[in-house]
């Protein structure tokens, strides 16, 4: 087993362990982050001007491909855990959700529209994240947005901690944002918010669009 694939199996198996807790953890979660919420829906006018679908990637139980299928997007899920997608499937019978990882999507060229990672690129190691963003080039379309949701570094480097369910990774924005940079997409926005009451870290949140 390489390097990549273990981290990826350590990672479900992990979020397959603690799925129906982090389910029931899980509900109204965007309820109490008004900007949050906008910043997908931001994500979700700008798709809407374009075809195609929409997939998050690492959707876990499903709430936010829901939400976003709420915004008017037609949108799917995918997530590296299978206990997630069973949940997901039973979450919401009316939406599709696949089983799969970001780093070796089953989609054609340029199928997608939009893509939202919404926390789900923290457990990668950084030296693993560049063919991520290969992947999201590949199949999205020309002009497709994407975007990424993920804690901030506070302008540091990039820095592991202890995430409840597994190994995760703060970035510094600019980072994140010359990684995609590098493959083929171009930044259109960016938010940074302070941590709420029960949260340690910044949250960051990058919106790129795919070079023409």
């Amino acid at each position: 087993m390489t390097e990549t694939s273990s981290h990826l199996s350590a990672t479900a198996d992990a979020y397959d362990s603690v799925a129906v807790l982090y389910d029931e953890l899980s509900r109204g979660a965007l309820d109490a982050f008004p900007l949050d919420r906008a910043v997908l829906a931001a994500f979700a006018e700008l798709v809407s001007a374009g075809a195609g679908p929409v997939a998050e990637l690492g959707c876990g139980p499903g709430r936010t491909t829901a939400y976003l299928r709420d915004l008017g997007l037609d949108v799917f899920g995918i997530d590296l855990s299978p206990a997630m997608i069973e949940l997901a499937r039973q979450n919401h019978p009316d939406l599709r959700f696949e089983l799969g990882s970001m780093d070796a999507l089953d989609l054609a060229d340029g199928k997608l529209n939009g893509i939202v990672s919404w926390y789900s690129l923290i457990h990668t190691p950084p030296q693993d994240l560049p063919p991520y963003f290969t992947e999201f080039r590949r199949v999205i379309a020309p002009g497709g947005h994407i975007l990424l949701g993920f804690f901030e570094a506070d302008g540091g480097p990039v820095t592991p901690f202890d995430h409840k369910v597994v190994t995760a990774y703060r970035w510094p924005v600019d980072g994140l944002a010359e990684l995609a940079r590098e493959a083929g997409f171009v930044e259109v926005g960016r938010m940074l918010r302070e941590p709420h009451e029960g949260e340690r870290f910044r949250r960051g949140h990058l919106l790129m669009r795919a070079a023409e």
